[in-house]
Parts: C-alpha cells; sequence; structure tokens
C-alpha cells in the first residue's frame, strides 16, 4: 500500500480523489487498521531508517521539526476548513491527512503508538468534556 500525505498542492484535489475512490473499495477491515499500519511504518522508519526518508529527516530534526511540521499542518486545516464546496471539503481532509501524519510521527519519535491514543480516547467516550475537564481540576 502506499500512503501518500505529502503531495505536490497543485494536484491536491486529484490526489483527494483517487484517495476517496480506493477508501471506498476498501473492506472496512482494512480502513480501521489504517493508523495502525501506517504507525507500523514510521516505527520502522524509526528502527530501520532509510537514507531517502522524509520520516528520517524528521526524526533528525527530533521534537523541534515535527513540532514545526505539526504547527504548519495545524494552520493549513484551519485555513482548509473556511474553503467552500467539494474542493474546500477535499482539501480538508487533504490538509487533515497531512496533520495526522505528522502527529504520528512525534508519536512515533516519543514512543507511543497510535493504538495508546486509541485506548485514551476510549476512556473519555461518552464522557461530557465538561465533565471530563472538572474531574481533572
Amino acid at each position: 500500500m502506499c500512503f501518500c500525505v505529502l503531495g505536490v498542492h497543485d494536484r491536491r484535489s486529484s490526489i483527494v480523489q483517487r484517495i476517496t475512490a480506493h477508501v471506498k473499495g476498501m473492506p472496512v477491515t482494512d480502513l480501521n487498521n489504517i493508523l495502525s499500519r501506517l504507525m507500523g511504518v514510521i516505527e520502522d522508519r524509526k528502527a530501520n531508517p532509510p537514507e531517502k526518508s522524509y520520516t528520517t529527516k524528521l526524526f533528525n530534526g527530533g521534537t523541534a521539526k515535527i513540532g514545526e511540521k505539526i504547527l504548519e499542518e495545524a494552520e493549513e486545516v484551519i485555513e482548509a476548513a473556511d474553503e467552500a464546496g467539494d474542493e474546500g471539503r477535499a482539501h480538508l481532509i487533504y490538509e487533515a491527512a497531512d496533520l495526522l501524519f505528522h502527529l504520528m510521527v512525534m508519536l512515533g519519535f516519543k514512543d507511543i503508538h497510535i493504538h495508546e491514543v486509541e485506548a485514551e480516547l476510549s476512556k473519555r467516550f461518552g464522557i461530557s468534556g465538561i465533565d471530563e475537564k472538572a474531574a481533572r481540576q
């Protein structure tokens, strides 16, 4: 499987359309598994860093470089959220994938698996955000 979230922006719409078409045809088990599979690739890049790997470059830059990319991608998500229509929706999906990828790189850098984040979300599921925040205080 090729998981490319770092494409050329002028090709973004066609890339998102191909991803969407591909995802719509995937079995649900594959969709549920994609984050875990991506995390496995990220962990492998850390354990066996290829010389010509974007992920390796991010790991070499540490939390500062990865954090810089997370902030950049978060800004792009916010900008894309203001765009209208199908192209705006496709752009938001594209940028959200970039943000999620970079967040997962940070998790991998800190030896945190996506399952740990899923477990944390699971603990919070069904609890009001207001109640959850009050319980922490």
